[in-house]
């Protein structure tokens, strides 16, 4: 089996449903615990890769975790959120 299938095809399905196909980027690490895919996209698009309740991201790792029984791997994906920057308390006037 070609060794970075799993991640090619998280790039393939995610770039098929965001707006920023180009923005889309994935790093593979393999270590004693398996395979992490982390997966960065375009802030206006992390909704559409999340998905309602978490569901799109979730079916994505189901088909990794099927994907990686067929190689005998642990496959896990990571979504890497953008930092935010600090908001600042509001100020009690009274």
């Amino acid at each position: 089996m070609k060794e970075k299938v799993d991640q090619e095809f998280v790039e393939y399905i995610v770039k098929s449903i965001v707006d920023y196909p180009e923005d889309v980027k994935t790093e593979r690490v393999v270590d004693e615990m398996g395979v992490l895919i982390t997966l960065k996209v375009n802030t206006e698009d992390l909704g559409k890769v999340i998905g309602k309740k978490g569901q799109t991201i979730n079916s994505i790792r189901t088909v990794l975790r099927a994907l990686g029984m067929k190689s005998k791997a642990r496959i896990n994906l990571k979504l890497e959120e953008p930092e935010r920057p600090m908001q600042e308390a509001p100020k009690n006037e009274e």
